[in-house]
């Protein structure tokens, strides 16, 4: 018994000392060297606070829309919907998005709307969507705001985040920066 319980504690007592102290310290040193030392980057909005980092709830017709939000895009605590995609009130849920985003972009087929439209992360608050997520959104923005579809396309172009190192991850667009760049149009 000895020869188990002994090797057991000390694992126990070196996992807690690691993981506890040496571990979490080594990571909020490596958050030190990001910028805004690992808190996320912050942008004053008149005179509001907003995380790039965490997705922001847009509803009116004049901004570029989030991913869906299973936590109604409250960063205090992050998570999916944990429905199956065979669930019939996930299902149900989808649909509905889409008959939504339909109506408010009727020249929109349906075949084109690309998922992240409908559909809600696995931490309910990414703050990106894809190109394609960008520019199905281009026609009711335009209208909505007497601008050229060109001139919209343009902010998502100078908005763009491109892959790591070219390589690594899709090309996006933040939501939050995009309609910070369509206010300052106006």
């Amino acid at each position: 018994m000895k020869e188990n319980i002994i090797p057991a504690i000390r694992l126990t007592v070196f996992c807690a000392v690691f993981f506890s102290g040496i571990y979490t310290l080594s990571i909020l040193g490596i958050a030190q060297l990001a910028p805004n030392q690992g808190k996320g980057e912050i942008v004053t909005v008149n005179g509001k606070n907003h995380h790039i980092n965490v997705a922001q709830k847009f509803t009116e017709n004049k901004y570029f829309w989030s991913r869906p939000s299973a936590v109604d895009y409250n960063a205090a605590g992050s998570g999916g919907s944990n429905k199956g995609p065979n669930n019939p009130e996930y299902l149900k849920e989808v649909e509905t998005r889409i008959e939504a985003f339909l109506y408010k972009n009727p020249s929109v087929k349906r075949s084109e709307i690309p998922s992240e439209l409908v559909t809600a992360s696995g931490s309910g608050l990414d703050p990106n969507i894809s190109i394609i997520g960008a520019k199905v959104q281009i026609e009711r923005i335009a209208n909505s705001r007497n601008l050229s579809e060109e001139k919209i396309a343009e902010v998502i172009k100078n908005n763009t985040e491109r892959p790591l190192f070219g390589m690594f991850g899709p090309a996006k667009v933040n939501v939050l920066r995009l309609n910070i760049a369509l206010d300052k149009l106006n």
